[in-house]
């Protein structure tokens, strides 16, 4: 227990919660897609191979990633790749697609169309009513073809062409088409979401689609499930953890907390939380185990305060100056080095942090390299933000 009463969650402890539900101690690892996402309740989608690539570090057969990942997507529907929280891409499971738009699409997408209505205001372009015609009749057309192109739906509706330049007189000052702002505004609002890419599952070229139909929700309703899952997956957590995570106010964060009667528990950088009842011990894993994760992998980026599975000293190697994270090798736990592909298809990992690391981890770290190359075949990863390791690996 802590000075506080409150029991107390150590690194170990944490580190083990982290192997069994983020699926990746060996004998936690999932049978579908679904169930990685289910567990993580979002994997990260700006970069399109990092889904497939945390799906397969996370599947029992990872030789099924990318035909069982695209039947969840583009067969079946019941993963969806859409905008969420901090306005940023992810894929959730389909039935999350209301509680996400309703705990934080709202407010983002509110913001998004009045910038667009005044930046086109600005420009001398038509206003909102003229734009309102353009969306309902691109969305028809979008109904009408089931998947599409922002070029093909502007043969449908050729105003989407039209351009209009952005912040004029600024150093960012670009001229925009309707389209590209106009598209980025219904993902938010949660009308369109992404669809089948252009071409293979590592293509940042891709389709639009209509979103699946869901109810509108209580946005506090909707920020307290969305908590409670994350915290499930994901705790014990900080305050700063769940306010970076979900991009909410930090009012938003606590009234959503007491909602799910979130237990708070003690841990080495101050007061966490885990959902009601689960602040006893966790089994610990039957096995060491080592993973490679990919560039912006949720387990990587899930937390503000990572000091506890990653040493602040990797940071300059393995992240890029914007803050995303590169391919990331661990072992029992935490970020050990990073790993990247070379052009002739080779998997390469260099060891960072070498507290603790024997033989035994460096056979298993070259087993999950082995694993990694034999499902991606013979197709070439480069990550779509690059980080130092990464580079110099992959030269």
């Amino acid at each position: 227990m802590g000075d506080d009463g409150r029991r107390h969650i150590g690194t170990a402890e944490r580190r083990d919660r982290l192997a069994l539900r983020q699926r990746l101690a060996g004998a936690a690892r999932a049978g579908s897609p679904e169930e990685v996402a289910g567990s993580l309740v979002a994997l990260h989608g700006t970069d399109p191979a990092t889904v497939h690539l945390a799906v397969g570090a996370r599947l029992a057969d990872a030789a099924k990633t990318v035909e069982e990942t695209e039947r969840a997507l583009y067969d079946d529907g019941s993963l969806v790749r859409m905008h969420g929280m901090r306005h940023t891409v992810f894929v959730f499971p389909t039935e999350l697609t209301a509680v996400v738009h309703a705990s934080t699409g709202r407010t983002v997408a509110a913001r998004e169309r009045s910038g667009l209505l005044r930046s086109m205001a600005q420009a001398g372009a038509p206003g909102a009513a003229w734009l309102a015609e353009v969306e309902e009749s691109t969305l028809a057309a979008l109904a009408r073809r089931g998947q599409a192109t922002a070029a093909e739906l502007a043969r449908d509706e050729p105003r989407l062409k039209e351009r209009f330049v952005y912040a004029a007189g600024k150093s960012y000052e670009g001229v925009h088409t309707v389209s590209t702002r106009l598209l980025k505004v219904l993902g938010v609002e949660g009308k369109v979401v992404r669809g089948r890419p252009l071409g293979s599952w590592t293509s940042s070229q891709f389709r639009w689609a209509p979103a699946p139909r869901h109810p509108e929700l209580d946005p506090g309703e909707a920020q307290a499930e969305l908590l409670r899952r994350w915290l499930t997956a994901c705790g014990p957590a900080t305050e700063d953890d769940l306010k970076w995570w979900t991009g909410w106010r930090v009012t938003e964060v606590r009234r959503a907390l007491a909602a799910t009667g979130a237990e708070a528990v003690s841990l080495d950088e101050g007061t966490g939380y885990v959902v009601a009842g689960d602040a006893g011990p966790v089994a610990w894993p039957s096995e060491p185990w080592a993973a490679l994760l990919p560039a912006l992998d949720p387990t990587a980026m899930g937390w503000q305060q990572r000091d506890w599975y990653l040493a602040p000293e990797l940071r300059p190697t393995l992240f890029d100056r914007s803050g995303n994270v590169g391919p990331t090798v661990w072992w029992n736990g935490r970020v050990v080095g990073g790993w990247a592909q070379r052009a002739d298809g080779e998997v390469v990992w260099r060891i960072l942090d070498g507290d603790g690391i024997g033989r035994d981890a460096e056979t298993a770290i070259e087993s999950e390299a082995a694993r990694l190359a034999s499902w991606v075949g013979t197709t070439r990863i480069t990550p779509r933000f690059r980080t130092p390791l990464e580079r110099e690996l992959s030269a």
